[in-house]
C-alpha cells in the first residue's frame, strides 16, 4: 500500500490502537479482539516480546484490510525489520534525526515522535508524514490547537492521555488521528483473559471517534 493510501486510510479510521502486549500470543489475541470491536489501525511496539513475529502473523492474518504498524522505534536497526515484518507505518517516540531518516528511507508512511514546537518542525523537516505528539498527557488539547497555529500544514497525532472523556476534544483541537494504549487495551487485560472487553471498548472508542469526525 502507498503511503498517501496509508495516510488517507489513517485519517478516516481517525484512531490507532498503541499495544504493549505481554506475551506473541496474547498480543495477537489483543489484535483479534481489536478489530472485532471496529479498530482498524493496529500499532505493535516494539517493548511488545516478540513485536517483529506478532508483526508478521498479523499482516499475514488481515493483510490490507487493517492499518498495521509499528511503534517505540529507537534502534538504527528496526525501520528496516518492521517493514520486512509486514508493517506498513512506522512510529518512533522521540525525533532522532538519524534514526528518522532510516524510516523515511524504508518509503513507508512514517510518524516521529516530539513534543515542543522546534521538535515538531524538526520532524517534519526530516521528512514525518504525520508528527505525533508524545506524551499528550502533558499538554492536552488545548497544546495541539496551539500548535497548529505556526504550524497549519503539519498533520499531527496526539498519543498518551487519550480517553473516551476528551477524544472529541482532540479532534477539535486538529488531531488528524487519536493513538490509543491503555485506556482502549490495557494488557492487564490481556493477561486475565478479557478479550470481550476489550472488544467493547473498541467499538466505544470507535463511536467516539465516529462522533468526533460527524460534528468535526
Amino acid at each position: 500500500m502507498r503511503k498517501e493510501e496509508t495516510l488517507r486510510r489513517l485519517g478516516e479510521a481517525g484512531l490507532v490502537a498503541v499495544i504493549r502486549g505481554p506475551s506473541p500470543k496474547l498480543t495477537v489475541q489483543m489484535v483479534d479482539a481489536l478489530v472485532a470491536g471496529g479498530v482498524t489501525g493496529i500499532e505493535v511496539t516494539y517493548s511488545t516480546p516478540g513485536a517483529a513475529e506478532v508483526v508478521r502473523n498479523v499482516h499475514e492474518k488481515y493483510g490490507d484490510r487493517i492499518l498495521l504498524g509499528m511503534g517505540t522505534l529507537t534502534e538504527l536497526t528496526q525501520p528496516d525489520e518492521a517493514k520486512e515484518s509486514g508493517a506498513g507505518y512506522l512510529v518512533s517516540p522521540h525525533c532522532d534525526p538519524e534514526l528518522a531518516r532510516r524510516m523515511v528511507a524504508t518509503g513507508l508512511l512514517v510518524m516521529v515522535g516530539a513534543l515542543t514546537p522546534t521538535e515538531v518542525l524538526q520532524a517534519y523537516r526530516l521528512g514525518s508524514d504525520v508528527v505525533k505528539i508524545f506524551p499528550g498527557s502533558l499538554v492536552g488539547p488545548g497544546y495541539l490547537k496551539a500548535l497548529h497555529g505556526p504550524f497549519p500544514h503539519i498533520p499531527l497525532m496526539p498519543t498518551g492521555g487519550v480517553s473516551l472523556a476528551n477524544i472529541q476534544e482532540w479532534f477539535s483541537a486538529g488531531a488528524i488521528a487519536v493513538g490509543a494504549g491503555s485506556e482502549l487495551c490495557p494488557s492487564e487485560w490481556a493477561k486475565n483473559g478479557r478479550f470481550t472487553e476489550i472488544t467493547h471498548n473498541a467499538e466505544m472508542f470507535c463511536e467516539a471517534v465516529r462522533r468526533a469526525h460527524t460534528h468535526g
